[in-house]
C-alpha cells in the first residue's frame, strides 16, 4: 500500500456503551511513573467527604505532550468563541486514595 492510499485509508473506532455514557470528572489527578516511561491521570468524581475514580488514562510522555498542546489550542478556541474561562479558588480540603 502506497503512502498515499494509507493517508485516505479511514480508521474506524469503536466505543462501547459505557464509555459513550461518559463520566462526570470534576477533580483529576497526574501522576507519572518513578521510570518516567507513562503519565497516569486519574478522573475522579468528588464530593465530599469522599469521590470516586471513574477512569485511569496511562499514556507515554511522548502522547501526554501532545495531549497537552491539543487542550491548550481547544481551550483557546473555545475562549475565543465563548468568552474567557474563569478559574475558581482551589479546594482546600486535601484528597488522597485509600485501599479497600
Amino acid at each position: 500500500m502506497s503512502q498515499s492510499q494509507e493517508q485516505n485509508q479511514q480508521l474506524q473506532v469503536k466505543i462501547s456503551d459505557d464509555v459513550l455514557k461518559g463520566f462526570y470528572a470534576n477533580l483529576v489527578q497526574v501522576g507519572y511513573g518513578s521510570a518516567g516511561e507513562e503519565f497516569i491521570l486519574d478522573f475522579m468524581n468528588v464530593v465530599p467527604p469522599s469521590g470516586i475514580v471513574g477512569s485511569r488514562i496511562i499514556v507515554s510522555p511522548q502522547h501526554m505532550k501532545r495531549v497537552a498542546a491539543v487542550l491548550a489550542d481547544n481551550i483557546k478556541r473555545y475562549e475565543e468563541q465563548f468568552g474567557q474561562i474563569k478559574i475558581s479558588d482551589t479546594p482546600s480540603h486535601k484528597i488522597g486514595f485509600r485501599t479497600e
